[in-house]
């Protein structure tokens, strides 16, 4: 009897544990496509926001390069201002957070906005992200990316041993892109094909580049990001590594580059006083997901947008990033829908595009013809001088 009693028991816990193994195996295949669903198509799968999980309804997600790079910098420069001056909840809770997530600095940025249920903002490179749109790798993403800001350029800081006079002087050598399908990685070996120098690819972080470098391992390694960038503190003259120029060919990088200039302000450490170093350099722009309108995530999203532009001003002084200077909230990026609530914003403040246009050719009428390469400082001053201005 009681060997039938505990038959009957254990029959009943295995229908119950298969029961719940069947649920549970149902429920996986819901949220994953299957292999053959993946292969189907000829190109990449159309990624997915993943909606499953509840993401902190406080913090913003923010994915930006690696601990390295300026971009994190400029994201860590975010989360520490925003971070003040709110008030806290009774467990300490604030109304807004911004967490840094460490990227790569190219397509894998907008990817993890496209796909993460915890990323909403990215920075990247706006060649990289108008790529993604033409060539619809991923399908059409311009009704699932927005933007909030265009930012920074980003230079190319192309570090060589002493030996290396020149670019050319590159050729069959091996040189560091950075990390594989970062923008410095993706770009770098586009430009390098571009000028016709062909050379030994490494693919390593920015660490182990440095340490490569030293060790005469590689004879050089390219770093994109903003100047000045900090990491680049730890070249030493005595390592005898310095940077190398990149010239810039209209007829060759006219299309997605532009040209840039190192200077000793920037690099004292590296770059001679009174000498330069000419560069090129890309567009960099603050990329949102387009959340639906409505929902949590849109309304934590404007409450960013609002927070970050009337907080502005905060960022072009102190300890803050020098990049922060050539940041422009007004400007337009081509081909993109901007954020609607950054865009209400700006409009509110400015009177809409038209009023902003008319008050600053009011601003240039006091100033002698500028250079069009002096146009982003000369906004700068135009921003300052409506503040002092507000009712002209």
């Amino acid at each position: 009897m009681r060997v039938c009693e505990a038959m009957r028991a254990g029959l009943f816990i295995a229908l119950i544990a298969a029961a719940w193994l069947g649920g549970q195996v149902q429920e996986s295949l819901a949220q994953k496509p299957s292999d053959s669903t993946r292969a189907s198509s000829g190109k990449e799968t159309i990624p997915r926001k993943e909606m499953g999980r509840s993401a902190d309804p406080y913090t913003i997600g923010f994915v930006t390069g690696t601990p390295q790079c300026t971009e994190f910098a400029m994201a860590q420069d975010i989360a520490t201002t925003l971070a003040s001056g709110q008030e806290t909840g009774p467990h300490g809770e604030v109304a807004l957070r911004v967490l840094p997530i460490v990227g790569n600095g190219g397509i894998r940025n907008i990817l993890d906005v496209l796909t993460l249920a915890g990323a909403d903002v990215a920075i990247a490179p706006v060649v990289l992200v108008d790529r993604l749109r033409e060539t619809r790798t991923f399908g059409d993403i311009s009704d699932r990316l927005t933007y909030i800001a265009p930012l920074h350029i980003e230079e190319f800081h192309l570090l060589a041993r002493p030996e290396i006079g020149s670019l050319t002087e590159l050729a069959g050598k091996r040189v560091n892109l950075g990390d594989d399908g970062s923008a410095s990685a993706i770009l770098g070996r586009e430009v390098f094909n571009r000028l016709g120098v062909k050379i030994s690819e490494s693919n390593l972080g920015p660490e182990a580049a440095l340490d490569g470098l030293r060790k005469g391992d590689l004879s050089a390694a390219l770093l994109v990001s903003g100047k000045p960038v900090s990491f680049l503190t730890q070249v030493s003259q005595l390592d005898g590594i310095r940077l190398l120029p990149i010239p810039y060919s209209k007829e060759l990088l006219q299309q997605d580059y532009l040209p840039s200039t190192l200077r000793h302000q920037d690099y004292p450490n590296i770059i001679a006083a009174e000498a330069s170093v000419d560069t090129i350099a890309i567009k960099s722009a603050l990329f949102a997901y387009n959340w639906p309108i409505g929902s949590e995530r849109y309304r934590l999203l404007d409450l960013f947008v609002q927070t970050l532009f009337t907080r502005f001003p905060e960022f072009l002084g102190g300890a803050h990033h020098p990049k922060w200077r050539e940041v422009n909230l007004a400007g337009l990026l081509p081909g993109w829908r901007r954020f609607r609530p950054a865009e209400r914003w700006l409009q509110q403040q400015s009177g809409g595009e038209a009023a902003l246009r008319k008050a600053f050719g009011r601003f240039l009428e006091g100033k002698p013809t500028a250079n069009p390469s002096d146009r982003e400082e000369l906004f700068r001053d135009f921003l300052r001088w409506r503040e002092r201005n507000p009712a002209k």
